[in-house]
């Protein structure tokens, strides 16, 4: 290869549909710096490829023959470790376990398979391309197989009252935010003193799977937030795809459909900014794994408020974008990995 020239991404695509390892095959040779190196049609073809094609990233079905997409990323996973693109459906709810299952064997993000198959759908082509040019980009870490079960132990609320109305907990996360509140969430107790409220970028209609996904795995309630809802002790509310979500002084859930900020609707900072000014040195506030910059200026109204913060530590993060942001305007009182992030939540709630 000549100095200078970069070399080109190299794609797997995984999916036993005809029809869209072309569109997706398509879709990656039309940009210049991308090129399928090859086609899997099932996870089984995927798995034994991956060991001698060496792709940069890899685009994952959920639901093949042979071996379905979870069982190929876990493999992937535990042995070559790449970062996996999902391209899932969200026409069908029973597979969306699965989807999450994968991200939290170590599977990045996931795009609907849907927007991709309306091949005229310019911007969905766009948007599969912006995603894998940064997963490529992304550090992944071997998942060994015998670790993927382990249990996290629930963290005990010694001398916490069940009610606390006037503390809160907020928590903002974009990419490889799913496993990290699968990690946090888990911890926390059934009994947990105070609500939860929570924006997580993720590709809209994949919101409600990830709530029911959580909610099987946690001992507190995890639900997508409503507008006027009042804010209960040991409950995670989710903020809703293409809403702006705001806590109000009486405790309750505004939901508004004013524009993005930042890019973000919902935006971590929008709702950090309401946490901040209503709960004041009551609110304690986590910002998570993600790209960009969103949740850093509400970290900022968080600690002008006398509120407490914390960020995800660099080791532990899919990307350390959104944390490391926070960190810079140093608005975080401490900077921990994912595994003690809950602990130190019980801690600062009681």
């Amino acid at each position: 290869m000549e100095q200078g020239v970069k070399a080109l991404t190299r794609v797997l695509v995984v999916d036993d549909s005809p029809l869209m390892c072309k569109i997706l095959t398509n879709i990656v040779n039309c940009d210049p710096q991308m090129i399928v190196a090859a086609v899997a049609n099932d996870g089984k073809e995927a798995v034994d490829l991956v060991p001698r094609l060496k792709p940069d990233i890899i685009t994952m079905d959920m639901d093949m023959p042979v071996m379905d997409g979870l069982e190929a990323t876990k493999q992937i996973m535990a042995s070559t470790p790449t970062p996996i693109l999902i391209v899932a459906s969200t026409a069908f709810k029973a597979g969306m376990e699965k989807v999450f299952k994968a991200i939290s064997y170590g599977a990045l993000d996931v795009i609907d398979k849907r927007e991709l198959e309306l091949v005229g759908q310019k911007k969905s082509g766009e948007a599969l391309i912006a995603k894998i040019k940064f997963l490529t980009g992304v550090r992944v870490v071997e998942r060994h197989l015998g670790k993927l079960r382990k249990e996290r132990s629930v963290v005990d609320l010694k001398g916490s009252t069940k009610e606390v109305s006037d503390k809160i907990v907020a928590v903002v996360a974009s990419t490889g935010g799913p496993q990290a509140l699968l990690e946090v969430l888990k911890r926390l107790p059934e009994d947990f003193p105070c609500g939860i409220v929570i924006v997580q970028h993720i590709t809209s209609g994949f919101l409600s799977g990830l709530v029911d996904w959580l909610a099987k795995e946690c001992k507190i309630k995890v639900k997508i937030g409503e507008d006027s809802e009042e804010i209960r002790p040991g409950v995670a509310y989710m903020a809703p795809d293409n809403f702006q979500m705001r806590v109000e002084e009486s405790g309750k859930i505004n939901l508004s459909n004013e524009p993005a900020q930042g890019g973000h609707r919902p935006s971590g900072d929008v709702l950090l900014d309401s946490v901040a000014r209503t709960y004041g040195k009551g609110s304690v506030a986590a910002i998570l794994t993600g790209m960009g910059r969103d949740g850093a200026m509400g970290m900022k109204a968080i600690k002008q408020f006398y509120g407490k913060t914390i960020a995800q530590n660099e080791k532990s993060c899919v990307v350390f974008g959104m944390p490391k942001a926070a960190v810079e305007m140093n608005v975080i009182d401490k900077v921990l990995p994912l595994e003690s992030i809950a602990e130190e939540i019980v801690s600062m709630v009681r």
